[in-house]
């Protein structure tokens, strides 16, 4: 079997947050060294690390395949009740063929999560009819609603679901088989086999993908127990069945689907007409609508140098010795600087900030005066961007806006802590609720913090963990690998103390992965239009 003759399209990357053990960086090497062409990425109800993703594979030279995992409610995503009769979601494999497709599966997430979230984020059949264009399906693993059904020998209800999917989503459904060990699954896998024979649906073959090599189940099963605050010497703790959930070669799994080669070769075909490419050559500011009659780079000019013109009263009364010829430096310095603005189309960039900035500051809300390169910038001192004359200190314009270096103007503003969320709020009225948000950020695992979640789900005593942690430098950028060369008694206690050694193997696995999301306290986006679309 030729190495790229499978694709692996059920993965799992850390951002499938405490359940994926898969480095982004890690797993576009491992596909290079496989010879793969493509391979993809399935979050938990997520699309998290989709971004960093695409450049990876990009760089790498490999074919990069965004989906998710989504849930799907069993019923409406609007009905949130727990029934003994049923299970409140099942999952979908779903990947983007193209951009429509990407911005559908942005749509799915995001509803997901705003209106359909019951422990998770669903979604239902209703909005996959309405936004399935672009979108591929397989139909995911034992608790995918297909594989639930056949597993519990209700056929006729699984060959109904798998009808709605092959109706809704002509030619682009796919009966997913995976190889894993389990006894349930074999039986699912027979039964499945049989139904896409009965119903002439295509079969894909996946692998699951939570860890990369087969020697960090073990880690992974820690890393489960930290997710949910259970032990490894829990019985009832959440654990793989077996150890096969790793990124497996194309031999591997030719090998173990020797029984359905037309499996393994739909992994390709699906590859094949999976052609997602992001052009970021534009700028994306939100609508600004100047005065009426007047162009962005009109309504920019006449408020610059009405502002001006305030700001030089003030600086005339505070300087006596003041001439008509130092006016003139600040208004050639101003011209300057507009045309520079209106050739790097700008304009709209300038008067967005500068509008909630005015409002805040009429509001009595403190803003900072101004810092980094913008307090360069004449005009952004005349529109009350800033608060800082930059002639006086010789600041340079160039250093903040250059049309040598097409780069876009970075405007640090801050606002008081206790009253940003007022401001954001009067954006997101201005401009669209749908169309501002704040981004995330993510909570990682480092390298104090991981010796004391995976010392918690090994049961180590508390007081042990502690001295092991407090052993690890609090230096900036310290890693577990560092310390460990630093700090000779790491390595003293890991010999003497097996529990120790292997306290430190899964936290080297584990370090440095995505622990947690939430909202970051400060960056806010503003699109042009409903943010899916981008």
């Amino acid at each position: 079997m030729k190495q790229s003759d499978f694709v692996h399209l059920h993965l799992h990357s850390e951002y499938s947050l405490l359940d994926g053990a898969i480095r982004i960086g890690d797993l576009v090497g491992k596909a290079v060294d496989y010879g793969m062409a493509a391979v993809a990425i399935t979050d938990h109800g997520c699309m998290f690390g989709a971004m960093e993703f695409y450049d990876a594979c990009m760089k790498g030279g490999i074919k990069p395949i965004i989906g998710a995992e989504v849930y799907v409610a069993p019923g409406s995503r609007l009905v949130k009740e727990q029934r003994t009769d049923t299970v409140t979601n099942h999952h979908l494999i779903i990947l983007c063929q193209n951009m429509q497709g990407y911005r559908n599966l942005s749509r799915l997430v995001s509803t997901g999560f705003k209106d359909g979230f019951y422990y998770k984020p669903r979604i239902d059949k209703e909005l996959l009819a309405e936004h399935g264009e672009g979108l591929i399906i397989l139909s995911a693993c034992l608790k995918g609603e297909i594989a639930y059904l056949c597993a519990r020998n209700r056929i006729e209800d699984a060959a109904a679901v798998a009808s709605w999917y092959a109706e809704t989503f002509p030619d682009r459904f796919f009966v997913e088989l995976q190889e894993n060990s389990i006894p349930e699954q074999a039986l699912a896998n027979q039964r499945l086999m049989e139904l896409a024979g009965s119903l002439s649906l295509p079969l894909v073959a996946t692998n699951d993908c939570h860890y990369l090599e087969r020697t960090d189940a073990h880690a992974h099963e820690v890393l489960l127990c930290i997710q949910t605050g259970k032990t490894m010497s829990d019985e009832h703790r959440m654990r793989m069945s077996a150890d096969e959930f790793y990124f497996k070669s194309p031999a591997e799994m030719g090998a173990a689907f020797s029984y359905a080669p037309e499996a393994i070769a739909n992994t390709v075909r699906i590859a094949e007409m999976c052609d997602l490419e992001f052009k970021n050559d534009r700028y994306l500011f939100p609508v600004f609508t100047p005065p009426v009659e007047k162009t962005l780079d009109e309504a920019l000019e006449e408020e610059a140098d009405k502002g001006l013109a305030e700001r030089l009263v003030t600086i005339r009364a505070k300087n006596p010795v003041f001439t008509d010829t130092d006016e003139q430096v600040y208004r050639d310095r101003l011209r300057i600087e507009l045309d520079c603005i209106r050739k790097m189309e700008f304009s709209g960039y300038f008067l967005i900030v500068a509008d909630f900035i005015i409002w805040a500051k009429e509001q009595g809300i403190p803003v900072g005066p101004g810092r980094g390169s913008a307090a360069g910038s004449l005009v952004a001192y005349a529109l009350r961007i800033t608060d800082l004359d930059p002639l006086p200190y010789n600041l340079l314009f160039e250093r903040f806006l250059n049309p040598e270096r097409i780069s876009m103007p970075d405007i640090d503003v801050d606002f008081c802590q206790d009253r940003r969320d007022e401001v954001i709020q009067y954006v997101a009225e201005k401009y669209g609720r749908d169309r501002v948000c704040q981004i995330i950020t993510f909570g990682t695992m480092k390298a104090r913090a991981v010796i004391r979640d995976v010392g918690r789900a090994l049961n180590m005593p508390y007081g042990e963990v502690d001295k092991i942690a407090k052993l690890i430098p609090k230096d900036l950028g310290m890693t577990l690998e560092k310390a460990l060369k630093v700090e000779p008694r790491l390595n003293e206690m890991a010999v003497a103390d097996p529990g120790i050694r292997e306290l430190l193997d899964v936290g080297l696995r584990l370090e440095g992965l995505a622990r947690h999301a939430s909202t970051h306290a400060a960056g806010v986006v503003v699109a042009p239009g409903v943010l899916e679309e981008f």
